[in-house]
């Protein structure tokens, strides 16, 4: 008798193609699944059962007719904020029964645009203005004399950005001028968000559905299969309900004579069921330093017990202040808004100066702000004036595949003096001076598709990570031991001094003995009279880095976005320009195509 008749009667009565050693191999593996695992291996292996068929089950843009109207969303993402405010609105509108599409800017045709009826941009903007790195592409070809005529599509657009930065939002008004002048037209006026976007992203995801839903047939819910391609990343702990986890270590790696205090940080995810992989960020929600909120209750002369609510949460004040809002760090919107009450000429003579505006908050923390510039506030006022606290994403420095149910970050303390007075980083001395072994703290992964090891093994790879820029590629060794790839690893490291700043010596030591790390340059910029950084190092050995990337190999950069990446990207269009005697114009195209093709990728901050 065959194994596969008679099934109704193996399989409980129901009606089912599978036999019954396939029926009770499933049943044994989703008994011990989430709802979320439920809802996403059921669109995974709808999408199997697509592929096996020959049909196409990639979260392209379902193709608009005459006769079918989609809402398509696209993703220009870094870090992950924008892909998951997208991901949100795909959801909402799946559960609204409206034919919606997913996709990843890189994944997405630009001349697909014009058989669209619905469009939607979520674009985050990366460094001074540019687009993320899953947008290039697109973002080129949409200014380019290829784009199509776009009469007839209606498109919106979100940003999100750091007010803090001259380019605010920048990506997505680049999105939206690029649509308007192809001949779309606007659903929606375009909403630029700032760091704390969540509440502002909400009420245009709601405003988005409202207006398409009077003009896009409700079908059958999306299909699993592009939910799936939405999801397939998430775990039952995100920015929204974080992890509960616990510190195991904190050590210092820098020396005791070093001007910095970097740690490293592990920490324990046991029973979370989080999974991460090397290039992913750790979100880390952080509570304000208690002295600090004082200080500045002090400063107001406000009463820290009176009861204030925040998002239906009634709360002291000095307990809102120290998990609520953001009190460490001023910004250029928020120096704005406590003009208005103060008479202070100098003050108001600053926030019509938008260079030196972003100059000055860049450089004071919101104390320092109170202490020269004193204003009158009540509580309520003056709670409207600031940011909610947003989390921090560090770069993990650990492969998963080495250290199992743990995650380990590698963290400088930012610490300054002003007149005699320490000020300190909220998230950085939060991990690094106020935690001890043995506490607990909400985190969550952020996963970053935008910084990732090749596929393929044998690829050579040059990393560059001065100081805390080091972390990533912690992961990434260990994560390329773990895989026994054979393509050579090439690491260059910067920071102050060999004796006290060499973050991870003994390791990157061990790796080179044993062969992984093929070779390592280092650059200490106060180890001698001039000033020696990895840009130096990195066009010293022009002739090999260029060999190297001849050979295909992938470059990866981290750290600093202001000077330490620019001045990196400078010497890599140099390094073009010298060995494959490439005018400047053609060096500079020859970077942008790495870029493009995924072999130059870049976590800077």
């Amino acid at each position: 008798m065959s194994s596969g008749n008679n099934q109704s009667e193996h399989n409980g009565g129901l009606t089912s193609p599978l036999n019954d050693v396939h029926f009770q191999q499933l049943n044994q593996t989703v008994s011990t699944m989430t709802p979320t695992q439920l809802a996403w291996a059921g669109g995974y292996l709808w999408a199997l059962s697509q592929q096996a068929s020959g049909i196409s089950t990639m979260a392209a843009p379902v193709s608009s007719s005459a006769n079918q109207q989609t809402l398509t969303i696209i993703y220009a993402s870094q870090t992950g904020n924008a892909k998951g405010v997208a991901e949100k609105l795909m959801q909402q509108a799946n559960q609204l029964g409206l034919p919606v599409s997913l996709v990843d800017a890189n994944d997405y045709k630009g001349k697909q645009l014009a058989k669209e009826t619905h469009v939607v941009f979520v674009a985050s903007t990366n460094g001074e203005g540019e687009a993320p790195d899953n947008a290039l592409i697109l973002h080129e070809y949409l200014q380019s004399k290829k784009a199509p005529k776009l009469d007839g599509v209606q498109y919106a657009v979100l940003g999100l950005g750091d007010s803090s930065y001259e380019f605010f939002c920048q990506t997505g008004k680049d999105f939206d001028h690029f649509l308007e002048k192809l001949g779309a037209t606007r659903l929606l006026e375009r909403v630029d968000c700032d760091v704390d976007y969540e509440e502002a992203a909400d009420t245009w995801i709601t405003d988005i559905l409202d207006k398409v839903s009077d003009e896009i047939s409700q079908t059958h819910p999306a299909s699993a299969a592009t939910v799936s391609a939405a999801t397939s990343h998430s775990s039952d702990y995100s920015r929204q309900s974080p992890f509960s986890a616990t510190l195991l270590t904190q050590q210092k790696i820098t020396g005791r004579q070093s001007d910095k205090t970097v740690k490293h940080i592990e920490i324990d995810l046991e029973g979370s069921g989080i999974h991460y992989q090397p290039g992913d960020a750790l979100g880390v929600w952080y509570e304000n330093d208690p002295q600090l909120v004082d200080t500045i209750l002090n400063e107001l002369q406000l009463d820290g017990e009176q009861t204030v609510v925040v998002q239906g949460e009634s709360l002291s004040l000095r307990q809102a202040l120290i998990a609520k809002y953001e009190v460490t760090a001023s910004n250029p919107q928020w120096i704005r808004h406590i003009a208005q009450y103060t008479d202070n000429t100098q003050l108001h003579q600053l926030v019509t100066d938008p260079d030196g505006l972003r100059h000055y908050a860049a450089n004071k923390q919101i104390v320092e702000v109170l202490q020269e510039f004193p204003i009158t506030v009540d509580a309520e006022q003056w709670l409207a004036s600031l940011r909610q606290l947003t989390p921090r994403l560090y770069s993990i420095a650990s492969s998963q595949s080495e250290v199992e149910e743990e995650v380990h970050l590698t963290v400088g303390l930012v610490e300054y003096d002003v007149d005699g007075q320490v000020h300190q980083g909220g998230a950085s001395s939060f991990l690094t001076e106020r935690l001890e072994e043995g506490d607990t703290l909400s985190v969550f992964v952020e996963h970053n598709t935008n910084f990732k090891l090749p596929d393929d093994d044998t690829t050579l790879v040059i990393m560059i990570g001065p100081g805390t820029g080091i972390a990533p590629f912690r992961s990434f060794l260990q994560e390329r031991d773990d895989r026994q790839a054979t393509g050579a690893n090439w690491l260059f490291f910067g920071d102050r001094t060999f004796t006290q700043d060499f973050l991870y010596q003994v390791e990157w030591q061990k790796y080179l003995k044993s062969g992984l790390l093929t070779r390592m340059d280092v650059a200490f910029s106060r180890d001698q009279q001039e000033k020696i950084y990895v840009q130096h190092r990195l066009l010293e050995q022009a002739e090999t880095v260029w060999q190297w990337l001849q050979d295909g190999a992938y470059l990866y950069v981290c750290g600093d976005a202001n000077r330490m990446a620019k001045d990196v990207h400078e010497a890599l269009v140099l390094v073009a320009q010298q060995q494959g005697e490439l005018s400047r114009e053609d060096a500079e195209e020859f970077v942008n195509e790495l870029r493009k093709a995924k072999r130059y990728q870049r976590d800077v901050y």
